[in-house]
């Protein structure tokens, strides 16, 4: 929960409290002690933890932990989706944290989340959802970091772009700029298609007088696949689209036609979407760890699905690691008890966040150059700590995990169950 987690951050740093308060220590200890009793009564409920922080604030205003304390509400506000709280803590952290794309995004829609909104709260808003598409921009120009794969960070990124133009499409019309919104929703469409973004440029066209086009795109907002979209936003896209159709037409005649083609069009735009995705990183939206491909030490690619039938030893390890590097000779010594065997595949599989300089540490080490890139597969089997060696049988199932390893069984331990496996 998320008071817990704080709580231990504030025992962490109490000693900066301390020294915030070097010059009255017995009133920075009197407020560590009500905190840390505050956070313990809140229980697990995530709205009494945002309770006791705001009573704690209360007691004392001028407290040097104001800060982080009001990022933490912030943080709650967005768990427990209390939109007041959102916009009330979420400014004042981003008056002091002006880069927090999280919050810019948040806040925004906080701000836009009533049908109708005043000018001062969509002035408010536009200007976060502008910051947020700086934001994104901004990061759009970095490398991905860590192990984010480049399909992955694009998706993201659109994604993010979408709903920052969505966002800045409603404040827009809010403000009166119909023609500009329903420009801005489209554009969000464009970007990445969604339910949200098609209902913008509906409703933003429909008041710009063009019925016939805000009638297809409710259509789309209709049809389109989008897990966000929930039955009452279909619904409610569903009556807008037929109220504007009989307005038309008289009645809904052919209106199921344009629903149809709605469903084809959006079908056939996410595909192609999809399709774009997997050509950069077959990976994509892939769960079972058995489809995973992975790239290896030269950019050469392994299917593992093509190593169905097979019994798959997996050995996720990093060049950082010193256990890994005690465990290898081990490993080895497994491998070697089942060279004649080719229905037994033993796969190294890096963890490194930067690749540059595996080779080198391979090299170095004189271990073998035959090593693959997790590329994601330790996310998708919740490889949480390495050395993990992980079996796949030959239906592609996990039969096995082990966690870090005992030097004097592992090599009984691992033989072991790989010959279980072979066994079934």
């Amino acid at each position: 929960m998320i008071h817990r987690h704080f709580l231990c951050v504030l025992c962490v740093s109490a000693v900066s409290l301390s020294s915030g308060f070097a010059q009255k220590p017995d009133q920075a200890e009197a407020e560590e002690q009500q905190l840390e009793e505050a956070l313990a009564e809140a229980g697990s409920s995530a709205v009494d933890f945002i309770r006791a922080l705001e009573v704690h604030l209360a007691k004392h205003p001028d407290s040097k932990r104001r800060p982080e304390l009001e990022r933490a509400l912030a943080k709650a506000a967005l768990e427990t989706k209390d939109d007041k709280r959102i916009v009330l803590y979420g400014e004042r952290v981003l008056a002091r944290d002006p880069d927090d794309l999280e919050l810019l995004d948040r806040v925004a829609r906080a701000l836009l989340a009533g049908e109708e909104n005043g000018k001062a709260l969509s002035e408010r808003a536009l200007n976060y959802a502008r910051r947020f598409e700086v934001g994104l921009r901004q990061a759009e120009k970095s490398k991905p970091s860590g192990r984010v794969s480049p399909a992955h960070w694009r998706e993201e990124i659109d994604r993010g772009l979408g709903r920052a133009l969505a966002l800045q499409a409603r404040a827009t019309g809010n403000l009166g700029r119909t023609a500009e919104a329903a420009v801005l929703a489209q554009t969000s469409y464009d970007t990445y298609p969604t339910a949200e973004a098609a209902r913008e440029t509906a409703r933003w066209l429909a008041r710009s007088g063009k019925h016939q086009e805000a009638i297809r795109r409710y259509a789309d907002a209709f049809t389109i696949s989008d897990p966000r979209s929930t039955d009452a936003d279909r619904a409610s896209a569903r009556a807008s689209m037929g109220e504007l159709y009989r307005k038309l037409k008289g009645s809904e005649s052919g209106l199921g036609d344009l629903v149809l083609e709605a469903y084809d069009r959006t079908t056939a735009l996410l595909g192609e979407r999809r399709l774009k995705l997997r050509q950069a990183d077959p990976n994509v939206q892939v769960t079972n760890p058995a489809e995973f491909t992975l790239t290896g030490l030269d950019g050469d690619k392994l299917a593992l699905a093509s190593l169905r039938g097979k019994v798959l030893v997996m050995d996720f390890w990093a060049t950082w690691c010193g256990p890994c590097r005690v465990q290898h000779p081990l490993y080895q010594e497994v491998k070697r008890n089942f060279k004649d065997r080719s229905d037994v595949v033993f796969l190294s599989v890096n963890t490194d966040e930067e690749r540059d300089g595996v080779r080198e540490f391979l090299e170095a080490h004189q271990w073998e150059k035959r090593v693959y890139f997790e590329d994601g597969l330790s996310s998708a089997l919740r490889v949480s700590s390495i050395p993990t060696t992980v079996l796949l049988d030959k239906k592609g199932e996990v039969i096995s995990r082990m966690n870090g390893f005992i030097p004097e069984r592992f090599v009984e331990m691992l033989t072991e169950r790989i010959r279980e496996a072979l066994s079934q």
